[in-house]
């Protein structure tokens, strides 16, 4: 029996250790903390991420908890449009889910093949040749087949394996929050659209609807606020009161969102990404190998909504590679098919990331008078990307 060893309980980690499991590999996943918590906010998939899913038999759970998202347009916070909301088919359509909901999907996929072991943090990685690849704690060794670094942008295994690969800030700090629907605001059925200001941005989705029975008890509205600048050291309520203050006088939904939002509701991220991208994602090492996977591998600004998208990609595409090929053939194939990939959605990202940060009244001024051309190129990359992703096929 082939066995694995994941690294990182997040959702690629805990999508690949079940496609592994699933495929009859042995798997142990590491996890830092001692129990895995996904955050009490929610992810959004594009059409490439619900394939990734589906390619992984992870579909049908997610299907009856996600809510499709329309498409709203962009506005300054004068409310003129900037971008106007677009008719589009619903195959290209992205959805809004529950992390905690999607988290419960990937837990239920993983199987009686798979061994959690939390409050492990990894600090080595053994990758000589000629030797079966393993990590270690500094009190245990995990010697396997095959080992997943899916530990994040601050990966202890690609630190030692791509060392060139840096975690640097973005420049800008985001919050998110669900306010359920019991406590929500009175607005239409749908919420979606995003509000681009000199720095900031913000965003809102719906989840589910409200005093729906479905299968879900976790809806409400999804909102998703980013800032220039570093994360605030405050609590969370002095953030929530600078959020409000920050974007007040926004278009509606912002000032009614944020006055429903409660403290607890908040969850604050650094954003941060890889400068440069990893040289290579897989490392055969003896019979066996290294891969990177996740923001281990690829970690960027979430201006697109890609980052969970491409760990499913890689997960579908690590699965389907193990089944054709032998290992560590598999490790090279997975390298060559993934790295191309990651690097056309990290280049649009960047892109993104230079329109969102635009600052001063002349390069605002340009900038919106831009939006509406560049807007297929740029706007549009995300749908775009979408569609070009298929899942792998023997």
């Amino acid at each position: 029996m082939r066995t694995a060893v994941v690294v990182g309980g997040g959702l690629g980690g805990l999508a690949v250790s079940g496609a592994l499991a699933r495929s009859g590999w042995q798997v142990t996943l590491l996890e830092r903390a001692d129990r895995i918590r996904p955050e009490p906010t929610a992810v959004v998939l594009w059409p490439n991420g619900l394939r990734a899913l589906r390619a992984l038999d992870l579909g049908a759970g997610l299907d009856a908890v996600a809510t499709p998202l329309p498409d709203g347009g962009v506005r300054r916070p004068d409310g003129h449009w900037l971008v106007q909301p677009r008719p589009v088919p619903v195959e290209r359509l992205p959805v809004v889910v529950h992390r905690e909901d999607l988290h419960d999907a990937l837990i239920a996929g993983l199987g009686d093949r798979v061994e959690l072991r939390t409050g492990v943090t990894v600090r080595t990685v053994r990758a000589a040749p000629g030797e079966r690849p393993a990590v270690g704690d500094g009190r245990h060794t995990f010697e396997a087949d095959l080992v997943v670094a899916a530990d994040g942008a601050d990966s202890v295994i690609r630190r030692q394996l791509a060392p060139q690969a840096n975690v640097v800030s973005s420049g800008c700090a985001a919050w998110r929050a669900v306010i359920p629907w019991y406590r929500a605001p009175s607005l239409p059925d749908s919420v979606s659209g995003e509000i681009l200001g000199a720095g900031y941005r913000f965003g809102a989705a719906s989840l589910g609807e409200r005093g729906s029975s479905g299968a879900s008890s976790r809806g409400g509205i999804y909102w998703m606020a980013t800032a220039a600048g570093a994360p605030r050291p405050e609590p969370p309520q002095t953030q929530l009161a600078l959020l409000r203050r920050w974007y007040a006088g926004w278009p509606a939904p912002v000032d009614e969102l944020l006055a429903a939002t409660e403290p607890g509701d908040l969850v604050q991220q650094e954003i941060r990404e890889l400068r440069p991208l990893p040289k290579a994602y897989g490392f055969p090492v003896g019979p066996g190998g290294v891969v990177l996977l996740g923001d281990a591998a690829h970690a960027m600004p979430p201006h697109l909504g890609q980052g969970a998208c491409l760990a499913f990609e890689d997960a579908a595409t690590l699965a389907s590679l193990l089944r054709e090929s032998t290992l560590p053939d598999a490790v090279q194939a997975y390298d060559r098919a993934r790295r191309p990939r990651a690097a056309a959605v990290v280049r649009q990202t960047r892109r993104m990331s230079a329109v969102l940060q635009t600052r001063g009244r002349l390069a605002l001024r340009a900038r919106d008078a831009a939006l509406n051309t560049i807007t297929p190129r740029i706007l549009g990359s995300a749908a775009a990307i979408a569609a070009q992703w298929r899942p792998p096929t023997p």
